[in-house]
């Protein structure tokens, strides 16, 4: 294909370097008279390992220039891909107008003629961004409907520097933002042998994922920056003991444990963040990463309450008190936590859960509930019935229990559903999922 890549910055210059090289004629454009200059003369304008490399063999191949001119760029292109930076503003928000500026100005040259042209944005911006900014001023600019008179995309990308090539060539995966089946062709066509299959989601939801992509980076490397402290301040090797919890992808690195839901709960993962937050102190290592997480883990059981204060219905039944189904461990349940919140500010509570039976209760277990919910005995039902009778308002923590809410349950009480009990998503009705 044809090719504009729009801003020969980092992304831009190595996107547009490995495009040539796979066989697109590209056309690099910016606003910056050096780089177009060093782009022509087969020169890199980054530092990047096999990218001078790259770009002189597109320039000697024929496959690779550069211009100033935006409009020789979209004129001569199937596909534009737009790269230019979104910087920090000073109070921490995004900038975004660079992209909004080439957005009018691309807008404003389809307007002018009969492209059949899918403008693709690659610059990081914030979900919501392409929908609510970009995608509005090429319709205010070229007067024509997005995604039925030319195309509109959202490819993110996940490049890191110094490995960008490999990376590129690489990745671990593929995301397409799309609004219309064309640009997506298009889109696939640009690496059609890549080693994964892409994304294909809709474009806030490509926008998300590389913002959530890097916060989860951040989030590992501070991680692992405190538990090496922690380590270290203990006379242990932080390194051998990430190489060993990396190790197990079954658990650790893996898909467990992260999908949007409610929060933890249990016998071990409570005790055990205040405990290494306890022994943080007591050897003064500073651990703001261990201390957000309990709080993290409140604001979820919160939200949950707040969700059955906003339904205006005081009558609440739970379907799921164990801190998760199959067992009837209550002991650190959010579960008990939301009921016992909801009992203090004057709810009326039944409670259903097939594996608590207020008889078999022992030891710590029985301890943590007459502690947290000593009036459990007259909230807690055997027949779901009864509680299927009392509520206006559910709260289904468990998965396994949705079945007990027939349609026309579902037609007419309100449903808070902490567990995505339902295995799709919805908004319809009274339901609400915890944050889907």
């Amino acid at each position: 294909m044809k090719v504009a890549v729009i801003g020969i910055g980092y992304v831009g210059a190595v996107s547009a370097a490995c495009l040539a090289r796979d066989g697109h004629e590209v056309l690099a454009v910016d606003v910056s008279q050096l780089k177009v200059d060093d782009i022509n003369r087969g020169e890199s304008p980054i530092v990047e390992p096999g990218l001078s490399e790259l770009v002189l063999d597109g320039v000697r191949s024929g496959r690779l220039r550069a211009t100033l001119s935006l409009e020789e760029g979209i004129r001569g292109s199937d596909i534009s891909l737009i790269c230019v930076g979104t910087p920090s503003r000073s109070n921490g928000s995004l900038d975004t107008s660079f992209a909004l500026r080439v957005a009018e100005q691309i807008g404003a040259i389809i307007g002018a003629s009969n492209l059949d042209h899918s403008v693709v944005f690659r610059s990081t911006v914030l979900p919501g961004t392409m929908d609510g900014l970009l995608v509005p001023a090429l319709e205010k600019a070229s007067g024509k409907t997005p995604g039925v008179d030319f195309g509109i995309g959202y490819y993110p990308e996940f490049l890191r520097e110094s490995t960008a090539i490999r990376d590129y060539d690489q990745p671990g995966a593929v995301v397409f933002g799309r609004r219309d089946a064309k640009t997506a062709e298009r889109l696939h066509a640009l690496q059609p042998s890549l080693p994964v299959k892409p994304f294909e989601v809709e474009l806030k939801a490509a926008e998300a994922v590389k913002y959530f992509n890097n916060a989860w980076h951040a989030l590992k490397i501070s991680f692992a920056n405190e538990a090496g402290n922690i380590c270290s301040a203990v006379g242990i090797d932080g390194h051998d003991v990430m190489n060993i919890l990396c190790s197990d992808t079954r658990l650790n690195m893996s898909p467990v444990y992260m999908k949007p839901g409610f929060a933890f709960g249990g016998s071990c993962l409570p005790k055990d963040v205040r405990a290494l937050k306890a022994k943080a102190r007591e050897i003064d290592v500073p651990t703001p990463i261990l201390e957000s997480i309990l709080a993290a883990n409140d604001e979820q059981i919160q939200k949950a309450y707040r969700m059955v204060q906003q339904s205006g219905r005081r009558k609440v039944g739970i379907l799921g008190l164990s801190f998760k189904p199959d067992t009837d461990d209550l002991r650190e349940s959010p579960m008990v936590v939301l009921t016992e919140r909801l009992l203090g500010t004057g709810y009326d509570v039944k409670i259903y859960d097939a594996n608590i039976r207020l008889s078999r209760l022992t030891g710590t277990n029985l301890r943590y509930v007459q502690e947290y919910l000593p009036h459990i005995g007259r909230m807690l039902c055997e027949d779901p019935k009864d509680v299927l009778d009392h509520a206006d308002v559910f709260v289904i923590s468990h998965r396994n229990l949705a079945n007990l809410l027939d349609d026309g349950a579902q037609a007419s009480k309100h449903i808070v559903d902490v567990a995505r009990a339902f295995g799709d998503w919805r908004t319809e009705g009274l339901y609400q999922g915890i944050c889907w």
